[in-house]
């Protein structure tokens, strides 16, 4: 009797595992939108506070660069944590990398980057939408000035990864 109870909690074991692993499912695993201009083309970067700062400031968060839906514009978006509540921070992505002599020109117009308004939490948000291309090669970084009487003083640096493809 024992045996027989055995044979059949097997034969249900294996038939639950075959069912679950038919390898004539037709079912995908993964389904990708095709439709979706930013995949694999989005640049990606982590902020953080120069070490010159390391005391004074730490402020960290993540940036990230993409085309549009329609491809005809770039999206940068910039989410900011630990930064002292009500500042005020200009910010823009530039050509080079952190800490590096750049030039002084914005990817885009500088005008674009309104700037980042820090809440009482310490984090602050923000996307703009440039009418220009996503850039397919080179070196750019997300930089964010102390204020617009101090922008000499860059409080957090993040250089963009390009995508990989």
């Amino acid at each position: 009797m024992f045996s027989s109870h055995l044979l059949r909690f097997g034969a249900i074991f294996l038939l639950s595992g075959l069912v679950a692993c038919n390898p004539f499912r037709k079912d995908n695993a993964v389904e990708l939108d095709a439709a979706s201009t930013t995949l694999n083309y989005q640049w990606n970067a982590t902020l953080a506070s120069p070490e010159s700062l390391a005391g004074i400031t730490q402020m960290n968060g993540y940036a990230s660069m993409a085309p549009s839906r329609n491809g005809a514009s770039t999206v940068v978006t910039v989410d900011l944590a630990n930064a002292s509540p009500g500042g005020l921070h200009p910010w823009a992505v530039r050509r080079g990398e952190c800490g590096a002599p750049s030039s002084s020109e914005a990817f885009g117009t500088a005008d674009a980057y309104a700037p980042l308004k820090v809440g009482s939490d310490g984090r602050s948000h923000a996307s703009v939408s440039l009418p220009i291309r996503t850039p397919t090669n080179g070196q750019y970084f997300v930089v964010l000035h102390a204020s617009d009487a101090n922008a000499r003083t860059v409080v957090a640096c993040g250089n963009l990864s390009a995508p990989t493809r």
